[in-house]
């Protein structure tokens, strides 16, 4: 009797290890969002750079992020670095606005000229696929807890670590890691289509 409760609860938790593995698997490349403008992004469009991901709030106190965040890509653009900004109104109902307003803001106030995708959410059932796959690879403690969370993905596609919403985009650990990522060459696996 004792096997047959504990078979029956393998069992009745075996879909989520499976739905885990899958969700683990694979690359950043398998995930799209759609660009602020509407238009499909797929990170596979970014193969072979590196990516820095965070989920952005235009009324948030770490906003001023942005400006660190256009910081980067102007510095490292050139070398392959591409940040990507999800907004997200996750955590305290900071980012309220529609896309053509949260665009004019980023734009305005603090000169984004890298993409930005459309209002996502990025924890809990809802979670764009991008997030559920992060969180699974990189586990829980690693998913957003807030606004600015950032995920570094490797020119192969694979994430290489998150960093959390107190660690400003130009803090030297980000600095670091992301050289680190940029002198990587781009793997055979990450320039297939």
């Amino acid at each position: 009797m004792k096997l047959r409760v504990a078979v029956g609860a393998l069992l009745a938790v075996w879909p989520g290890m499976v739905a885990v593995s899958a969700q683990s698997a694979g690359s950043a490349y398998n995930h799209v969002f759609q660009s602020i403008d509407g238009k499909p992004m797929p990170l596979s469009n970014f193969r072979g750079k590196v990516l820095l991901v965070v989920n952005t709030a235009s009324f948030c106190g770490f906003t001023e992020q942005y400006k660190a965040l256009q910081g980067l890509h102007e510095a490292y653009e050139a070398s392959g670095l591409v940040v990507i900004g999800v907004p997200s109104n996750d955590f305290g109902g900071q980012e309220p606005k529609v896309e053509a307003e949260v665009k004019a803001f980023c734009q305005g106030a603090f000169g984004v000229t890298f993409p930005l995708t459309q209002k996502y959410a990025v924890r809990g059932r809802e979670a764009h696929p991008f997030y559920g796959w992060a969180a699974a690879t990189l586990g829980a403690a690693n998913a957003p807890w807030w606004n600015f969370h950032k995920y570094l993905v490797g020119r192969d596609g694979q994430l290489i670590t998150a960093f959390g919403t107190r660690t400003a985009p130009d803090a030297a650990e980000v600095v670091a890691a992301i050289k680190s990522a940029l002198e990587k060459p781009a793997t055979q696996a990450a320039q297939l289509p």
